[in-house]
């Protein structure tokens, strides 16, 4: 009962699952020709959606009809389903690429985009190495000149012998001089300093957030990783996949249309032709003809114990 059960309802899930894969292939192949032409692409969708039905009725028509068909329309037939088939797997092909280059447009832009803050954030990193080698001059300096302000002094002996220390106040002023203008200058530059490293700090936070905020990793992150395993570009391992894609998808949708088929016609009941049943007649009739001959001609069957055994074995229907 359940073997029953099961016999009769998988070839409608065999049914199902082809019409799925077969819908799902149309969708994308009429998707991609529409895109390939998009100068008329609804006029497209119309005819690529007909070659898809027609493929669909080939394929059941071949497989019902093979031994009936003529064998130039058979050829034909055969040979225009090949096509339909190459042309489906060149729409689903034109389907997924453009949808992988939409996604590898985006991903440009968001390179470039990270490109150019680099670029500017290195700027800012010459320029802060730049006032940093300065900051540090400007610190020797100011360290020396404090150093020959507390060292200007002057000794020499008046005439009574006493030695006189004293500082000259020109050499002073002029040092004084000097180490105010380094500590202007040392305070422009570690003003500076500071806007130049806010600014690198601007600069790394909006590359972080263009990189989060674009939502791309996640989409080329398996291709980015087997492009690094395997050191080929993102573009082949892309175009392999879709080959891979295309040789399976559409082929597949053909032979469960074709496995449908087959398992519909197995749950028909079988019709003996009027040249089967002459054949099993005729044979039942050779087989009591030689059984009455070997009855007849065998003189062992005439001994009492045989005929008995031949009765029971006739009422218990086994002769």
């Amino acid at each position: 009962m359940i073997k029953t059960i099961q016999a009769r309802i998988f070839p409608f899930i065999i049914t199902l699952s082809a019409l799925t894969v077969s819908a799902s292939a149309a969708f994308y192949s009429v998707s991609g020709l529409s895109k390939l032409f998009a100068g008329a692409a609804f006029a497209v969708i119309i005819m690529a959606a007909s070659l898809e039905v027609a493929k669909l009725v080939i394929a059941s028509l071949l497989y019902q009809y093979r031994k009936n068909l003529p064998k130039l329309l058979k050829y034909y037939l055969s040979v225009a389903c090949l096509i339909l088939i190459l042309i489906t797997s060149m729409g689903i092909y034109g389907f997924l690429s453009a949808a992988y280059q939409e996604t590898a447009a985006k991903a440009g832009n968001i390179d470039s985009q990270i490109a150019l803050i680099e670029t500017k954030r290195d700027n800012v990193k010459e320029q802060l190495a730049i006032y940093n080698a300065e900051k540090e001059s400007i610190n020797e300096a100011v360290s020396s000149l404090r150093s020959g302000l507390s060292n200007n002094v002057i000794q020499y002996t008046d005439t009574l012998g006493n030695v006189i220390t004293t500082t000259s106040s020109s050499t002073r002023r002029a040092l004084e001089k000097q180490l105010d203008q380094a500590i202007g200058r040392q305070t422009e530059i570690n003003t500076r300093v500071d806007g130049l490293n806010q600014q690198l700090f601007e600069y790394e936070t909006e590359i972080v957030e263009v990189t989060n905020n674009a939502n791309i990793g996640g989409e080329l992150g398996p291709l980015k990783y087997l492009s690094g395993l395997t050191g080929k570009p993102m573009d082949q391992i892309i175009n392999w996949l879709l080959l891979t894609i295309i040789f399976v998808f559409d082929p597949l949708a053909i032979a469960l249309v074709v496995a449908a088929n087959f398992a519909f016609a197995q749950l028909k009941p079988k019709i003996a032709s009027r040249e089967t049943i002459t054949e099993e007649l005729n044979k039942e009739s050779e087989v009591k003809t030689v059984k009455e001959i070997v009855y007849k001609d065998n003189p062992l069957l005439k001994h009492p114990r045989i005929q008995e055994a031949i009765k029971h074995a006739r009422r218990a229907g086994e002769l």
